[in-house]
């Protein structure tokens, strides 16, 4: 299993890939150029389709903190299949329009197979392969996100015309499909995580964590409501931004895995957390340029920060570097549960797009703080 080939390394990588393409890319951001869609057809209103989106990472915090006990459970391939099963089901959910509350369901249900695949895809892959290509597997593992926003992009402009239950019935297809390659390439590595003492610079990473995670959220879900309603752009060209998030995606893992092996990882997070919040403050400047570096720099930090915090936890925690980054995912899935339920009542009652990124930017800004060395010479 711990082979150093290409076959041996590559099968467990983009397996584990496939399931963060379906439980992230999908499941949770082919949401964001759907929401002014769903709104536009009338099967909810504005208030209604933010509130949508906070119950999906209300269910991706449930599904984090359960897919460990899950996977120790029935095993770490059964857990992967539940997991792909479940966002398959809530695809298929949303095919009918039964309601805001149905929809709320079929996205909380969304939102608990992408925390369990995340909880469980990263660490299984990684015990899967050998030590040298673990960093390599890790950045293909986490590119599975970003090809599952580009496909969202790309795919659900030309559906739409048919309807919005042809494409929320397409998605799931795509899901069934993806679980039906991948299965059999599922890693059996066990992900327990053991005890062990929490290392100097866990509180700070899962603070600095958190409070990104929670500035992430108007990206997240209103960031194609901002680009349709809030700028007056045509629903094609939300998803063609939405695209550009995508392509941000792909290379912010990788090259926030080199900037931390260069610099270290604790100014590579602090870096990161800064272009968020240039990101974050883009939106806010009229004009379809400035929403497009919005989207291309937020898709770069966004994804890009969980390979940084990830090679933070190992470089404080070492061998406990696995109970850190259950901490730290653990505080980003509350963060965003959290704020994503303020943030869909604030919108529902303002509709000030705004004010929302306004908001994301003043907690990018915050997130600096909790890591900021406290003498110049501190890594």
């Amino acid at each position: 299993m711990h082979a150093s080939g290409a076959p041996s390394f590559l099968r467990p990588a983009l397996a584990g890939a496939a399931a963060t393409f379906s439980g992230i890319g999908l499941a949770r951001f082919a949401y964001v150029p759907l929401f002014p869609a769903m709104v536009a057809a009338g099967w909810v209103t504005a208030g209604e389709a933010g509130l949508l989106g906070a119950v999906n990472l209300a269910g991706y915090l449930a599904g984090v903190l359960g897919g460990r006990t899950l996977g120790r459970g029935v095993g770490t391939r059964t857990a992967l299949d539940v997991g792909m099963a479940l966002a398959t089901l809530s695809f298929l959910g949303c095919g009918w329009n039964g309601g805001a509350a149905w929809l709320a369901a079929c996205r909380a249900l969304a939102g608990v197979a992408g925390g369990l695949l995340m909880a469980l895809a990263g660490p299984a892959v990684q015990g899967a392969v050998a030590p040298e290509r673990r960093g390599l597997a890790g950045g293909i593992v986490m590119m599975g996100v970003a090809s599952g926003i580009v496909v969202a992009a790309l795919a659900i402009p030309p559906v739409l015309p048919a309807g919005v239950s042809a494409t929320w019935l397409l998605l799931a297809g795509l899901v069934a499909a993806i679980w039906l390659g991948a299965r059999r390439a599922w890693p059996a590595t066990p992900v327990a995580v053991p005890a062990a003492p929490v290392p100097p610079g866990a509180l700070a990473l899962a603070l600095a964590y958190g409070l990104s995670a929670a500035g992430f959220v108007p990206h997240m879900v209103f960031f194609g409501e901002l680009a349709v309603h809030g700028r007056g752009l045509p629903v094609a060209t939300g998803a063609w931004l939405w695209l550009l998030f995508g392509l941000g995606g792909f290379a912010g893992p990788l090259a926030g895995g080199r900037v931390a092996d260069r610099i270290g990882a604790g100014p590579a997070l602090r870096i990161w957390i800064g272009l968020q919040a240039v990101a974050t403050g883009l939106a806010l400047v009229h004009g379809t340029i400035p929403l497009a570096l919005s989207a291309l720099l937020g898709g770069f930090s966004a994804v890009g920060m969980t390979a940084v915090a990830l090679a933070r936890s190992r470089e404080i925690a070492g061998p406990a570097a696995g109970l850190v980054w259950v901490q730290a995912t653990a505080a980003f899935a509350v963060a965003q549960a959290a704020t994503g339920f303020a943030l869909a009542a604030l919108f529902a009652r303002t509709h000030a797009h705004d004010l929302l990124f306004a908001i994301a930017c003043a907690l990018a800004t915050l997130a600096l703080l909790p890591v900021w060395p406290r003498r110049a010479t501190l890594p």
